[in-house]
């Protein structure tokens, strides 16, 4: 049954709801104020996706601060583009949680030598437990919702967390995880400036 469900969600479902996380859960913060950025999932109303806000996100197993200075990327989207993972909260605090779609984020490691500071154009994707790895046990699930019916965004995966590119991308490998492309439309453009 949990693999039929997973399988009968079609892309352009998941590209709708994509877009639906994308509008929310990164762009619902106010106009940054003396007191400094707001958190995007705090931003409402006009100002959504039209404004500077951050978010935090995992990078090589220790969370960084990632800041945007709007949710959209205009133009052409490049061919080469780093990924922005979105899966389940890996504490027990979530990064995002937009109203009810509690989340995180996972980007590629911070370079040292450039000390956190460096513009980035990434790519979303969903990282969703397998229909296998949820019967086997591999990979435990949260089952929410960003838009529509609720999907099994990927926790833990064989008792590890999923807070680097590395682990999320040999789980997929290992096929315990599917890693869903968003799509142009969820081409975003921030920058990690520092460790939380």
């Amino acid at each position: 049954m949990i693999q039929t469900r997973i399988r009968s969600i079609t892309l352009p479902l998941i590209a709708t709801m994509a877009l639906a996380v994308m509008a929310v859960g990164l762009g619902t913060a106010t106009p940054a104020t003396g007191a400094g950025l707001t958190n995007c999932v705090d931003v409402t109303g006009p100002n959504l996706g039209r404004v500077g806000c951050y978010e935090d996100v995992w990078a090589d197993g220790a969370q960084f601060r990632m800041t945007f200075s709007n949710q959209s990327f205009k133009g052409a989207a490049p061919q080469a583009l780093d990924p922005f993972y979105v899966l389940a909260p890996q504490t027990g605090t979530a990064q995002g949680v937009v109203p009810t779609f509690m989340h995180d984020h996972v980007v590629r490691a911070v370079p040292s030598q450039n000390q956190g500071g460096y513009s980035l154009q990434l790519q979303g994707y969903f990282v969703i437990c397998t229909g296998e790895a949820i019967v086997s046990g591999a990979c435990v699930p949260l089952w929410t919702s960003p838009a529509g019916p609720p999907l099994p965004f990927a926790g833990h995966v064989n008792g590890q967390p999923l807070t680097s590119a590395e682990a999320i991308e040999s789980a997929a490998a290992a096929g315990d995880v599917a890693l869903i492309n968003l799509g142009p439309t969820a081409v975003i453009v921030g920058a990690v400036t520092r460790g939380n």
